[in-house]
């Protein structure tokens, strides 16, 4: 396993309602630039996550990096 969050990720993406193109897009608002192959292999911890992404990823999904990395709430 490359990262911790990715698991997070996805659950937080499927609990919005949103696909992962749509996840993309946003991405991309925030000058992200990762392509569909990219999040696939993040959401299964098979890729590394820059600290940019893990802010961007964050934000758009609306939780706390620190939820990102460990999965509880301050």
């Amino acid at each position: 396993d490359k990262n911790l969050i990715g698991a997070r990720v996805e659950s937080a993406r499927k609990n919005l309602g949103m696909k992962q193109k749509e996840l993309l897009a946003q991405l991309q608002v925030r000058g992200v630039d990762l392509n569909a192959s990219g999040l696939s292999k993040l959401e299964g911890q098979i890729r590394l996550v820059t600290d940019f992404e893990l802010l961007a990823l964050a934000d758009i999904l609306g939780t706390s990096v620190y939820w990102l990395l460990t999965g509880k709430e301050k």
